[in-house]
């Protein structure tokens, strides 16, 4: 194997490339389908959980992993409204692994992003924005083209994709003391990501990836369980529903039981007894299957 990371030149951005190695017993000179990985924690952190573990997943399938670490924020140091930075640097790692291609012995037409949470945000809003020529230019060192930084296909893992949802649900909730923690923290995130604590109206309609579906929209899996307390099942369901609106390809999963954030849901993320579910767990199997009809080798 093959480790390589890439920082981000003018941001605290930076990515782990897990490539294999080319041998002759393991179809000498093929190019790769590639995965990258955006783990989740709220726009404040990268979650090991959903990083180096997921990554060693996709190379046991024979396909390439890249673990992205995007800038994040912290709203205590007044490091908030990361949303340009993250998708930037995320847009980046694309075009770099599409540049490079040729000697790192990828695929450049499959080239998929699997995010969990905030990740699944995050890779959600290139997989929405990849055309618009405005996130081309801003890229640096140099513009890119919009097919250099276009995702071929989407894993979203219990994502935030309507902010109309968590605001509703939340409201709903408000009176629960139970769920006073939760709501601090995801006011924290919000600041984190939009530089605002309360989802506005503004909020709602920017950094709402289900509001942005298109025939451009790649395809996308994604799983959700409905008893997710932190980001509900029902953004799923709605980015699911826009998806079916544009007939883009997509396979949707909502496990029925599980917390927020199981990312295998086995022993190997698992950090309390209640992170297991065998149930949950199958998920990697049924994306894998996915996967490959999406991005065969």
């Amino acid at each position: 194997m093959i480790i390589q990371t890439h920082k981000f030149n003018e941001t605290a951005g930076f990515f782990t490339a897990y490539l294999i190695e080319d041998s002759k017993e393991l179809l000498p000179g093929k190019k790769r389908p590639v995965i990258v990985i955006a783990p989740g924690g709220g726009y404040l952190f990268t979650s090991d959980r959903e990083a180096e573990p997921i990554a060693f997943k996709f190379l046991s399938m024979g396909y390439h992993a890249v673990v992205l670490r995007y800038t994040t924020g912290n709203p205590a140091e007044n490091r908030i409204g990361v949303a340009d930075t993250a998708i930037k640097e995320l847009a980046q790692t694309v075009r770099y692994l599409r540049q490079n291609c040729e000697h790192l012995l990828i695929d450049p037409d499959k080239i998929g992003i699997c995010g969990f949470s905030a990740g699944a945000h995050l890779a959600a809003s290139l997989g929405l924005h990849w055309h618009e020529k405005e996130l081309g230019k801003s890229l640096s060192p140099e513009a890119a083209r919009p097919e250099e930084i276009r995702p071929s296909a989407l894993i979203l893992a219990y994502g935030l994709l309507d902010y109309q949802v968590m605001k509703e649900k939340s409201a709903e909730l408000a009176q629960d003391e139970s769920k006073k923690q939760m709501f601090d923290f995801m006011d924290q995130a919000n600041v984190a990501l939009t530089g605002e604590k309360k989802i506005t109206e503004s909020v709602i309609q920017t950094f709402s990836p289900s509001r942005f579906v298109s025939s451009n929209t790649p395809p996308s899996f994604l799983w959700h369980t409905s008893e997710d307390g932190l980001v509900y099942s029902e953004n799923s369901l709605v980015f699911a529903l826009e998806m079916a609106r544009h007939h883009v390809p997509y396979e949707l999963h909502i496990f029925q039981e599980g917390e927020h954030g199981l990312a295998l849901a086995n022993q190997v993320t698992a950090n309390t007894p209640s992170q297991i579910s065998p149930e949950v767990e199958t998920w990697f199997q049924l994306a894998s299957a996915w996967l490959k009809k999406q991005l065969p080798f």
